[in-house]
């Protein structure tokens, strides 16, 4: 676990003020630990995330949420992915054959275009 310092230390592009922004718009939502604001590894990785997207990539500050929203429902569908693969490899081998022919009947070949 990390304070603000801490972030503000380790992360040399990062402005405390931007920081504490994000926090105020909850961009990044840290724990309270006695009073103390507290990052865990994946808020310091989030941190590192807005920190390329405005200030190597220059995105806005108005448009940084809904970049960030975008990203976090993609993570959230590739976990859901893993979550239903794993299901699906727990099945006996005609489910998941059966799965894999209605994917393959349902998906569009690559290079070809969806009518």
């Amino acid at each position: 676990m990390m304070r603000i310092d801490d972030l503000v230390e380790r992360i040399t592009a990062l402005q405390r003020s931007d920081l504490e922004a994000w926090i105020r718009d909850e961009l990044v939502v840290p724990r309270q630990d006695a009073g103390t604001m507290v990052f865990n590894d994946m808020e310091f990785a989030r941190v590192r995330l807005i920190c390329t997207l405005r200030y190597e990539l220059e995105i806005d500050a108005d448009t940084l949420p809904v970049v960030l929203s975008l990203i976090d429902q993609l993570h959230e569908t590739r976990q859901r992915l893993r979550s239903l693969s794993a299901a699906v490899m727990t099945q006996d081998k005609s489910v998941q054959a059966a799965i894999i022919a209605a994917m393959e009947r349902d998906s569009p070949a690559p290079g070809s275009e969806e009518t």
